[in-house]
């Protein structure tokens, strides 16, 4: 049976532990003439130099005082080559809208609390493409931006790329392939295949730099 197609970014699914995943985040701060739509599952990227620059209020934690929010922007999707496509985290969700709170997503010039699951030891679920051979589980591979996001749902369009650039034991990748999604509904031979993955090139890794030189290991 085919898969679904039916991208969602990446999703948090465990620890390297195999403790399960419990939700957690920290809050960054989403510039308010960024151009760019976010949505839940989309990678992000701190902004060398860039925080808070006002009093930043959370209907559900708080207040934030002056740079204690360190700002995101979407991390660029491909092999690495410099900080804006390396990956601090993935949005998990945002701050309350008091002016929309149906909204599920980010939309451009839009300035908001982003909460990011930015932990390196957290696996993440992710639709490739196409398909995931058996041979390319505990290779790299590069995120790729097909799709949009969903204003519906919410959630982000990013998938893993198999089909413009096949997954190698490449350091400079985005992200690491560990195993195939378990599930009756998931045949990795077919497009639309769902893995398991941790992040290659993650900003909190021990030995990053603001450099983002990508040379973090497989």
């Amino acid at each position: 049976m085919a898969n679904v197609d039916s991208p969602f970014g990446l999703k948090p699914v465990r620890h390297k532990s195999g403790a399960p995943y419990n939700g957690a985040y920290n809050c960054y701060y989403v510039k308010g003439d960024y151009g760019t739509a976010l949505f839940i599952g989309d990678p992000v990227v701190k902004v060398a130099a860039g925080s808070n620059t006002a009093v930043m209020k959370d209907p559900g934690a708080g207040e934030f005082a002056i740079g204690t929010l360190p700002q995101v922007e979407k991390t660029v999707v491909g092999d690495v080559d410099g900080i804006t496509k390396m990956i601090t985290g993935v949005i998990v969700g945002f701050a309350p809208d008091p002016d929309n709170l149906t909204l599920k997503h980010n939309p451009a010039s839009n300035e908001r609390i982003a909460y990011v699951c930015d932990d390196p030891d957290v696996i993440f679920e992710i639709q490739a493409d196409g398909a995931v051979p058996a041979a390319s589980m505990g290779l790299n591979a590069v995120l790729i931006a097909t799709h949009s996001g969903s204003t519906t749902t919410g959630l982000s369009g990013i998938e893993l790329d198999t089909t413009s650039d096949a997954p190698a034991a490449d350091a400079s990748n985005q992200l690491l392939i560990l195993r195939a999604a378990n599930r009756a509904d998931n045949d990795t031979t077919l497009p639309h295949a769902k893995v398991e993955v941790l992040i290659n090139c993650h900003t909190q890794a021990p030995g990053s730099t603001a450099a983002g030189d990508g040379t973090l290991g497989v």
